[in-house]
């Protein structure tokens, strides 16, 4: 019986695909590794670097084969302009106090001139200025409220004056209580905890957060009717800018807490409203857009589009709700294209200089206070032939960036909301 040999050439060729295979994977590694520094470093210079997004003027060039790059006086012109705009903060900067500060003057007379002021006479003033605080005061308001019967008359009913109406009847809860404490809990960030602490440690006031919360559930019963009409102020407007922010929130007893979220309605010029939901689904829409009609500036996140499909279905349907039209938003592509500086900051510098293009006209505009008639003409003849080359150059630069990329990712988003 013969012994099988082994081939030495099936077994050099299985070596050699297996090597192949692995220097394939080793470079796909390498790619994935580069990818995710480069996201790395874009999401540390977003939380950790300079807020503002200021590009260099080397930034701005870009050869497109048979597109044609924007002058270089163009772009220099436009980064010069726009660290012009930003004003350098001095090391030295004095306090800004408004016109209409209170003032209290201290006239302050040399002892000379008060022992004998028939010996002198004024010839000027030198004025100093400092700025002071009166610390917070609190106090406890009574109100006392004599009772009066008619004279010679004992069998008449006593008379007493009404109190006032009060946020909380029968509590010690006054108006300029609850406005300090919404002022500085909403405004001031500062939580219940520590207001708390401060009027034991500081004023001895007994006062528990229990307490200030039922306060602010009470407070914002009396401001619901506010809340409605800012509601229905919105609505009746044809554009709105939504966004939502995620918010962490605790649950109540029994209940886990976990991530919700502040749907964000914006009218310019007239009103914002704050809804808080627990998510970000397309449900959270009905209530606020339900009867509005008209166009709605957001992000590319799909609730919006699923919402303004479901709309148009329910039209279709034969149901009579008002028309909605999505806008996107240059600031969000914006934003991705500056993040993808870090992998390509030629291209991606000359999409940003288009994009800060744009933002000049519109500038301009807003200088003259144009109407929309003259917005109208000025975005169609200028505005427009910018759009459509950036356009262009997202079509032709797609298959040039993998889709994981920053640039690729930038590309894809915008070219979804074209």
């Amino acid at each position: 019986m013969e012994k099988e040999v082994a081939n030495p050439c099936s077994n050099e060729e299985a070596l050699m695909a297996e090597i192949a295979v692995l220097q394939t994977r080793n470079r796909e590694l390498e790619e994935e590794k580069r990818l995710l520094e480069l996201k790395y470093a874009a999401l540390s210079a977003r939380f950790f670097g300079k807020s503002s997004e200021v590009l260099d003027s080397r930034q701005q060039e870009l050869l497109l084969g048979e597109l044609t790059a924007m002058p270089e006086e163009d772009a220099g012109a436009e980064t010069t302009e726009e660290k012009a705009s930003v004003p350098r903060r001095s090391s030295k900067r004095k306090p800004r106090l408004p016109d209409d500060l209170p003032t209290e003057d201290v006239v302050l007379i040399p002892n000379e001139v008060r022992e004998a002021p028939e010996a002198y006479r004024c010839i000027g003033q030198e004025v100093t200025r400092e700025l002071d605080v009166i610390l917070p005061k609190y106090f406890c308001r009574r109100y006392i409220r004599p009772k009066f019967v008619p004279i010679g008359d004992r069998s008449a009913v006593p008379m007493i004056a009404p109190l006032p109406r009060r946020l909380v009847p029968g509590g010690y809860l006054s108006a300029g209580l609850g406005t300090d404490i919404c002022v500085k809990k909403f405004v001031d960030h500062l939580p219940l905890y520590r207001q708390e602490q401060i009027l034991k440690s500081r004023f001895d006031i007994d006062l528990s957060r229990k307490t200030m919360c039922d306060w602010l559930g009470q407070i914002a019963w009396w401001l619901k009717p506010i809340y409605n009409h800012i509601r229905e102020l919105l609505r009746s407007k044809g554009y709105l800018q939504i966004d939502e922010t995620p918010i962490d929130y605790c649950g109540g007893k029994g209940r886990a807490g976990g991530q919700g979220y502040l749907w964000v309605y914006l009218a310019p010029g007239e009103g914002v409203l704050y809804e808080w939901h627990t998510s970000r689904a397309t449900a959270c829409l009905n209530d606020m857009l339900e009867s509005f009609g008209g166009v709605i500036q957001c992000d590319g996140y799909g609730a919006y589009k699923r919402y303004a499909r479901l709309r148009r279905n329910a039209i279709a349907d034969g149901k009579e709700l008002p028309k909605i039209e999505l806008a996107a938003c240059w600031a969000h592509a914006r934003r991705k294209f500056y993040d993808a500086m870090s992998e390509c900051p030629v291209e991606a510098g000359w999409i940003l200089g288009q994009i800060q293009h744009l933002y000049r006209i519109e500038s301009r505009l807003r200088k003259v206070r144009a109407g929309a008639d003259l917005r109208d003409a000025v975005r169609a003849s200028e505005s427009r032939m910018i759009v459509e080359r950036l356009g262009k150059v997202l079509r032709v630069k797609t298959p040039n960036h993998r889709p994981k990329s920053l640039m690729g990712e930038a590309i894809a988003y915008t070219r979804s909301l074209w």
